[in-house]
């Protein structure tokens, strides 16, 4: 039988988002100020994200720590399963497990 959804426990939730930014070849150009044409800050950001975001946002980092009141809210709401997708894996003809 194949293993179509993957629960993890509490224990395995994630700790840190991955920034895939920090891995590309060809980084992105950052986000302009639409006013000054300059690439944004975080305080330009700040104007429509929350603070946190807006840093996340224009971050470099391969790895970004989950501040601990979203961790506690993971462990109340983050019982959604994962769900392979065999049929897409088939379609795509890729060893990849997505």
């Amino acid at each position: 039988m194949v293993t179509k959804k993957i629960l993890l426990p509490e224990s395995e939730n994630p700790k840190q988002w991955y920034n895939i930014v920090a891995d590309m070849p060809t980084k992105p150009l950052p986000p302009l100020n639409p006013q000054t044409r300059k690439p944004m800050t975080v305080d330009d950001l700040s104007v429509v994200f929350a603070h946190e975001l807006a840093k996340q946002e224009l971050s470099t980092e391969r790895y970004i720590d989950i501040p601990e009141e979203v961790q506690d809210i993971f462990r109340i709401w983050r019982n959604t399963p994962l769900v392979r997708a065999h049929g897409l894996e088939r379609m795509l003809q890729t060893p990849a497990k997505i």
